[in-house]
């Protein structure tokens, strides 16, 4: 599939910038090298010197990469993991030298690349902040000026002038995207950062993107959350083993990426879904042969899903509406799989997902004795109208490159309510009158 896509046009106030950019890439080219030379791996090439020495092998990260952004625009850009998406922030960015090509940028450049790379452990947040504030570019008086704001909105007074070893990681995600936001970039690079912290703080996150995007900063995206890029960004740029394979508006390029994805899950789907760990369970449950209804690479396969009761934890296939639903999902993995993606979707049969929920933190390593078990989703209320829908499961790579194991339309549920009117949801509500 060829994804020729042009850059999205920017608004009418950012015609005239075009012709100034203030990122632009010509012909970037990175590589990198597998192994030195010069260095021995064992203790006889130490004895012989350079005759077993292994050849040094190089790689290319990124290749002939050209593309201009200009004032005021968000770019996101996507792509699976290994195709040189941080690799080209961090060159944007200053970090590294490229072999080939060029970039040049105009404006004060903010970065949110490693956060916390730059924290001291011995020193206090407090000194933290002074220190990192200068080396972000601002000046001691500028960083005092501002640091009543970089406090509050990591919300770590408490712990302010406490070592930081004594942080957790979440508080110094939190202390080092402050202070990274409060320079008054140009320029802001951001990698897959925006879900640091609890809810509240990534909602304070997004608020401030959101802000630095009404101000007209210019900003590059990475990021895997797709409804994120298409969100936020005026435009997409799809990397592929360090190419570029399609620059331009947010909605097809987004679109062309998730189909290849789905292709390639289809692609690693087994024709006749052969038995593997799971064939003595699957077998148990004639619903899994099904197999027009399932894809994937079935290296984590989904054995079994039970929809409980939550309350009696029996099995149930209709519930009212607004009662809790337990869901319990027996996997097996073939061999080990790190920090898969759990996911479960309610839709209706024409395909429309009502809700969608996806274990993609504080993910399992499924080894040793995790390569079997059984995750379980408690939904503490399902208030949709009443009707016929699936419950869909997914276990996918940790990178949403493909699927291990998609079941789609298998487990029906019915949702009685007597609630006649429109929508999909019925949103708990009451009535009152107030006099006067």
């Amino acid at each position: 599939m060829r994804c020729d896509f042009q850059l999205a046009q920017p608004d009418d106030n950012l015609e005239s910038a075009m012709t100034t950019p203030v990122i632009s890439v010509r012909g970037l080219g990175k590589q990198f090298r597998l192994n030195a030379a010069d260095r021995p791996f064992k203790i006889k090439h130490l004895l012989t010197g350079r005759l077993f020495s292994k050849k040094a092998e190089y790689f290319w990260c990124l290749q002939d990469v050209t593309f201009e952004v200009a004032p005021g625009q968000m770019i996101g850009i996507i792509g699976p993991n290994g195709s040189g998406k941080s690799t080209l922030l961090r060159l944007i960015g200053g970090v590294g030298r490229p072999e080939r090509g060029a970039v040049s940028v105009s404006g004060r450049l903010g970065a949110l690349l490693d956060l916390g790379a730059g924290l001291q452990n011995d020193l206090s947040g407090r000194d933290n902040i002074l220190i990192n504030g200068v080396i972000a570019g601002l000046t001691r008086r500028q960083v005092l000026e501002r640091f009543d704001q970089i406090v509050a909105f990591a919300d770590l007074e408490a712990f302010l002038d406490n070592p930081l070893r004594t942080y957790s990681t979440g508080m110094r995600m939190r202390l080092a995207f402050a202070v990274a936001t409060h320079i008054d970039p140009d320029i802001l690079l951001i990698d897959e950062i925006l879900s640091v912290g609890d809810f509240a703080f990534q909602s304070k996150c997004l608020e401030k993107i959101s802000r630095f995007k009404h101000k007209g900063v210019t900003m590059l995206l990475v990021s895997h959350d797709l409804d994120q890029i298409e969100k936020f960004c005026d435009a997409v740029l799809w990397l592929k083993k360090g190419r570029i394979k399609a620059f331009g508006p947010p909605r097809e390029v987004i679109a062309a990426y998730s189909e290849e994805m789905s292709l390639e899950t289809r692609n690693r789907t087994p024709q006749d879904n052969p038995g593997g760990a799971a064939g003595a369970a699957r077998n148990r449950d004639p619903r899994l042969q099904l197999n027009q209804n399932r894809f994937g690479s079935l290296e984590v396969e989904i054995a079994a899903v039970r929809l409980m009761d939550a309350t009696h934890r029996r099995p149930v296939q209709k519930i009212a509406s607004g009662d809790p639903l337990r869901i319990e999902i027996d996997y097996i993995a073939d061999s080990a799989a790190r920090a898969p993606i759990f996911g479960v979707s309610i839709s209706r049969p024409d395909g429309q997902i009502c809700t969608e929920m996806m274990l993609d933190k504080d993910r399992l390593d499924l080894a040793g004795s995790r390569r079997q078990g059984t995750i379980v989703l408690d939904i503490e209320r399902l208030d949709l109208r009443g009707g016929a829908y699936f419950v869909d499961v997914g276990i996918y790579e940790k990178e949403w490159e493909y699927a291990f194991d998609y079941h789609w339309h298998v487990y029906s549920l019915n949702i009685e309510s007597d609630y006649r009117h429109k929508g999909l949801v019925t949103a708990p509500h009451r009535w009152s009158w107030l006099e006067g």
